[in-house]
């Protein structure tokens, strides 16, 4: 295997630890703009996105009762998705020869 090769396989592998396993010790307290918007009184106002229903809605998978293992697979999921997007947008726009 070529350097190149161990590096993506190195990278992609770090991502996955990284989206499955610490992922479950992220804070469940709410993130900065949540925070910002129950602070100034204006939480109340938010709107559902148009994607509300999906399957990985508010960082888990739905029908995975442990919580931990339904945080970790809606990272893995995440990455997985957002690789597939961005490979196969490189592969569309690439200059080719």
């Amino acid at each position: 295997m070529n350097r190149q090769r161990v590096f993506l396989v190195t990278g992609l592998l770090i991502t996955l630890v990284l989206a499955g396993f610490v992922s479950t010790f992220a804070s469940s307290s709410p993130d900065g703009l949540e925070k910002v918007a129950e602070d100034q009184g204006f939480a109340g106002t938010a709107r559902k996105h148009p994607l509300a229903g999906s399957p990985v809605e508010g960082y888990a998978v739905a029908g995975v009762d442990d919580e931990h293992l339904s945080g970790a697979l809606a990272g893995v999921i995440g990455v997985g998705a957002t690789l597939a997007l961005g490979g196969g947008l490189f592969l569309v726009l690439r200059r080719r020869p």
